[in-house]
Formats: C-alpha cells, structure tokens, sequence
C-alpha cells in the first residue's frame, strides 16, 4: 500500500554519508532514502562525489553531436543496431497517436553498458544487451563512458541503500546488478519559440529500478499522492532520483514509481536521464515482507523482458518489427503505465 503523500516540493538527501565507515551513519542516509522514496518517490541527491568537470565534458561532447546535420547523426540511427543503440531522431519515440498529431521536439542519443561485438548475450540476440553505436566523433564516446560509469556508481551505492532502508540484506537487489541493461539518455529539446508551456512527454513511469536524472533546463513535473503535478527544477549540484516500475513491483507499492511528465518550455533545454536496472533475467517479485494471504500480488516480472516490452511499445522501428512478426513481445508483458500513481489514481 503506497504511503506516498500531498507533497508540495522534492526533498534533498545528502548521500555522502553511504560512503562513510561509520555505520551508523551509513543507515541514518539510507533512512532518509527510504522516507523519500516512500512518501515522495522522487528525491534530489546531493554529495555524490562525481566532478562537476566529468558533466560538464559529456555535455560539450552532446552538443557537438546534435549540432550535426541529420544525414550525419543517421548514421547513427538507432534502428540500424540489433540492441537499441544510438541516435532517436524527432517523432520516432512515443506511443502512437493520432495521425495529425505534431510529434514531440525531442532528438536523443541511447547509450548503456558497452559491450565487445562478440559477448554471448549479444551473439544470442538479446535485444538490450550489446555493444554502443558510437558517432565518428572525437572525445565522444571517451566523455560518455566517463560519465556512465561514474553514475553507475553512485547508482550501485542508492541501490544498497533502498535495501538497507527496507530492513533487507543490504546485497538483496545489489547480487543481481552485476551485467546490467541500465541506459544513459542523452536528449536534446531545440529552442522552441512556439512552446506553450504544455507537455513535452506525457506522463508516464520509468521501467527500471530508479533514475538518476541531471537536466539543464526546467520542465520536469512529478505527480503527488492528490494527483496534483509539481514543479521538480533544477537545482545545481544535485541529481533527480526517481522510483521506477522493478522497485515498485519488489515492495509491493512501499516505494511508488512516480509518475511524471515533461513541460513544453520555449529555452533549449538537455537532460541525461541514467535508467538503473539489475540484470536481465532478473525475476522481480514483491519481498516476503511484502506478501500476505490478504494483500493482492502482481504477478513477477524479468527486469529486462520488461524493459524491451516497454520500450518496443513506445520506439516506432521496434513497432513496426513487432508488427511484422520480426520480434515478439514476452509473455506476459505488460501495456504501458501500469505502475504509478496515474495507474493508481487513473490521471491522465
């Protein structure tokens, strides 16, 4: 049962404190966490000990890259890669809409843990477990990896803290994040003088464990316990940490994968979203703490059969393959926004 609350604002967790021998003070954090991510579900990070210069290099070489013609950024394109990789022009992500519908003006760059062109997984024919697409462009993917790998990190510390929060082995979710589909999104809204200030992306939840979230810009809203949206903006020296579906789905609704949704603003605007996810074979079901003879349960989920269902429901090229009959959705998958609270509450 979600405990989450009327929040007005988003609070700020100092992590710093989970890297501390003392541990005692390692808990005291992981409570607060945990508080955050129960009554709120989303929470600003500070103290993550990543160097401001490592952003700031990945956010030069992002620029370079979107600066670049289209046929250019093509080549790239991420329907030319077998594990969802590489550049997501304008109107190809979203879930269909009608056929007069103005697609979002949103360009992205996917990206996740890069692997050589002969690991098993993908000579299998995983579909989010592969090697980058990386552009013909200098620093690029050396900036990109810099920043992923020192996210991830700081990922892996939150993703221990969820569990000492919960009162659970503190290696309960961190044993199964040992090769993960976890994705960086490098996306790019252009200036948009004919912004009026509606959405951007709709609301919806994220499939993985939790986000870790680093925008330049406003729009960003977060949807509360009364089904009101608040504004989450920028603040600097901080990441945005959010729940998504897996967490939702181990604590039973403890901790809520908050819906949220983007604004439509006029200013050029960046955001580097990391999905944290555990490994793709992952069975995710509710904790036994979780589970009673009179508590409904969700059935489990694959975290990474969730996350290619997801997402080939929301890419266009994957739909269309899906259509076609080149891929088949998992059993069981599930339709999109079935976690959160516009599922609980059915907001729009």
């Amino acid at each position: 049962m979600t405990g989450m609350t009327s929040f007005t604002s988003v609070p700020i967790v100092d992590v710093g404190g989970l890297r501390s021998p003392d541990a005692a003070e390692r808990d005291r954090v992981s409570a607060e966490i945990g508080r955050a991510a129960s009554e709120v579900g989303f929470f600003y990070v500070s103290g993550s000990g990543i160097d401001e210069s490592t952003f700031d290099r990945m956010l030069d070489a992002t620029k370079e890259f979107f600066a670049l013609p289209l046929e250019e950024k093509m080549r790239s394109y991420i329907g030319l890669s077998r594990c969802h990789r590489g550049y997501v022009p304008i109107g190809e992500e979203g879930v269909e809409t009608a056929a007069d519908a103005v697609p979002d003006l949103k360009e992205a760059f996917d990206t996740a843990l890069d692997l050589p062109v002969d690991d098993p997984d993908y000579l299998s024919g995983n579909p989010m477990l592969g090697p980058n697409a990386w552009p013909d462009l200098p620093g690029f993917a050396e900036a990109v990896t810099d920043y992923y790998e020192a996210v991830l990190e700081v990922g892996h510390l939150l993703l221990r803290a969820f569990a000492v929060a919960l009162g659970e082995d503190p290696e309960v979710f961190t044993r199964h994040a040992t090769k993960t589909p976890s994705q960086l999104r490098l996306v790019h809204y252009p200036y948009n003088p004919d912004a009026r200030d509606g959405l951007g992306i709709g609301a919806h939840t994220d499939y993985e464990c939790f986000t870790l979230l680093k925008p330049t810009a406003p729009g960003l809203e977060v949807l509360n316990g009364a089904g009101e949206w608040i504004d989450v903006p920028p603040v600097p020296g901080t990441f945005v940490v959010n729940i998504g579906d897996l967490l939702e789905l181990w604590t039973s609704g403890a901790f809520v994968a908050t819906s949220h949704r983007v604004r439509k603003v006029a200013e050029e605007r960046y955001s580097f979203p990391l999905f944290f996810n555990v490994d793709y074979d992952t069975e995710v079901k509710p904790l036994p703490q979780f589970t009673s003879p009179d508590t409904p349960q969700r059935p489990p989920l694959k975290a990474g059969e969730h996350l290619f269902a997801q997402t080939a429901q929301s890419f266009a090229y994957l739909r269309q393959r899906v259509e076609s009959g080149e891929l088949v959705l998992p059993e069981g998958s599930l339709k999109l926004n079935q976690f959160g609270q516009q599922a609980l509450l059915g907001v729009e």
